[in-house]
C-alpha cells in the first residue's frame, strides 16, 4: 500500500505548492485585485478534496489502473491550474 501513501503525498505536495505560488504572487502584487487567485485557491482545495476521495474509494475492480488514472488527473489538472497562475 506504499503506492497509496505516495499518491496522497504527491496530491498533497503538488496542490499545496500551487496554493504557495498563489499566495506568494498575492504578496507580490498586493496592488492588484485577489478575486482571481482567491478562486485558484478554491479551485485547488476543491480538486484536492475531489482526488483524496477518489484515492479512498474502497470499491474499485483494478486498483492499479485506478491510481494510475488519478495520477494523471492530478498531472494534467496541476498543470492547468499553473497556466492559470501565469495569466495573473
Amino acid at each position: 500500500m506504499a503506492n497509496v501513501r505516495n499518491l496522497k503525498k504527491d496530491i498533497n505536495y503538488v496542490l499545496g505548492d500551487i496554493i504557495e505560488a498563489v499566495y506568494i504572487w498575492e504578496y507580490a502584487n498586493t496592488d492588484k485585485d485577489t478575486k482571481k487567485s482567491e478562486a485558484l485557491i478554491d479551485e485547488a482545495i476543491a480538486i484536492f478534496d475531489e482526488l483524496i476521495e477518489q484515492v479512498n474509494a474502497k470499491k474499485v475492480e483494478n486498483q492499479k489502473s485506478h491510481f494510475k488514472s488519478i495520477a494523471q488527473d492530478l498531472e494534467t489538472k496541476g498543470k492547468a491550474l499553473i497556466e492559470k497562475i501565469n495569466k495573473l
